[in-house]
């Protein structure tokens, strides 16, 4: 290892260290939910009380589990760390340390408030080059520097998530919002590598290495194997904690070339589209609006407004007002549906069939209603199949509804108005 000082070519480049750890768009939506809708423990996790247990029991289970580096006898890998602190604009100490227990290569970052804890696992310095192990040690700052924001909000967030998952009582929806809280925070952090080497292949390269223990892992290798799973099959994550080492490589090649632009490609590789069997509490939020409109559009005209189809709507919302809200867009939902799996469209589909059978005064009005609506949204196939289905309703009543929904709606609508 050289005396770890930035290559003359890099130190000239700006950094845009405001965008590299500007808060991802998932992150400010858990931290706003947590705050809304549990705002008691909110309290309780950003209270000083909870923090200091928590540094006290930080500090001592690190001095039991590891082996301090003091400057004075590792003065070269303090002057590299240092520098990358500086270059992230990080003015805590950073004290650092090599695990005891390492199965393999690793590193962490333990946070203390004020305090960062920098926990080196195994062969990591004999294994990577300065500036491979450089990248690394940025990665484990941007969580201090993360942690450390708006208040220690995410901090806070990543807690109280982690708490909630493992709760005896815990849903699905609090293990997959920790989940996506983690796997979205390493990818945010892999970036931060960005500005002590803005060359991706750096990175990836200590990446891999470190994933695997190779001292001769070429990064340029390992993105074209990622291309090929990428070009095959639509791919998300299954990790837990961190995302699949392929998906990082691939992340961290689309933030160098792109920037915040990268933002939507990488929110498909890390939450996939939104899935019924697989809803965060920003995914259950979403589902509910989705399902919301649904509810408003279809109840837009007036002579489906009747006693039992809005008592049927407000099942879903008590405080569901059917008025006309001044034009739902239909093409902005239908737009969402697109991104959405087939579990989210065949439970809307469901919806549509519920209000279309709840009024039995109006025929079939209100089911061609709703084949006029599934076909506006896109999933006009999906309804008529499940309406067949529950139904039980022949080809031939099938087709003549798909054909004529717009007159017999236009009927319904006239009838409705002459009765008025």
């Amino acid at each position: 290892m050289n005396d770890g000082s930035m290559p003359e070519n890099e130190t000239s480049k700006p950094i845009d260290l405001a965008s590299i750890v500007e808060t991802l768009p998932y992150h400010r939506g858990v931290v706003g939910y947590l705050q809304t809708h549990e705002a008691e423990l909110w309290k309780w996790f950003s209270s000083t009380a909870f923090l200091d247990e928590y540094a006290a029991t930080t500090r001592l289970e690190l001095l039991k589990s590891c082996y301090r580096f003091d400057h004075a006898d590792h003065a070269e890998l303090h002057a590299l760390v240092d520098q990358v602190r500086d270059r992230l604009g990080i003015s805590a100490h950073v004290t650092l340390y090599q695990s005891q227990n390492a199965v393999g290569m690793n590193a962490s970052l333990c946070y203390v408030p004020r305090e960062a804890h920098l926990v080196l696992e195994g062969p990591i310095r004999t294994t990577l080059s300065t500036e491979e192990l450089r990248s690394i040690v940025a990665h484990e700052l941007a969580h201090f520097l993360l942690w450390e924001r708006q208040g220690g909000a995410l901090l806070v967030a990543d807690q109280m998530l982690s708490a909630m998952a493992t709760h005896p009582r815990s849903e699905p929806s609090h293990f997959e919002s920790a989940r996506l809280f983690r796997l979205y925070l390493e990818v945010h952090c892999d970036r931060a590598a960005l500005a002590v080497s803005p060359d991706p292949l750096v990175a990836i390269s200590a990446l891999i290495k470190v994933q695997t223990g190779l001292v001769d892992a070429h990064a340029e290798s390992y993105l074209r194997q990622s291309d090929e799973i990428f070009g095959q099959t639509e791919v998300k994550t299954e990790g837990i904690t961190h995302p699949e080492s392929f998906i990082r490589a691939r992340a961290l090649r689309l933030w160098a070339d792109s920037g915040h632009a990268a933002a939507p490609e990488i929110s498909r590789m890390i939450e996939g589209p939104l899935d019924l069997g697989r809803l965060s509490l920003i995914g259950q939020e979403r589902l509910t609006e989705m399902t919301r409109r649904v509810l408003l559009r279809f109840l837009e005209p007036a002579w489906l407004r009747t006693e039992a189809l809005v008592a049927h709507a407000r099942l879903f919302f008590p405080e569901l007002n059917p008025e006309p809200p001044g034009g739902l867009e239909t093409a902005a939902i239908k737009e969402e549906l697109a991104g959405v799996a087939d579990s989210v469209r065949n439970y809307l589909c469901y919806v549509l069939l519920d209000l279309a059978t709840v009024e039995p005064r109006l025929e079939q009005a209100p089911l061609a209603a709703a084949v006029g609506l599934a076909e506006d949204l896109g999933i006009g196939d999906a309804f008529l199949a499940k309406a067949a289905e529950e139904l039980d309703l022949s080809k031939r009543v099938l087709a003549r509804l798909r054909r004529e929904s717009a007159k017999i709606v236009t009927d319904a609508a006239s009838a409705e108005a002459s009765e008025s």
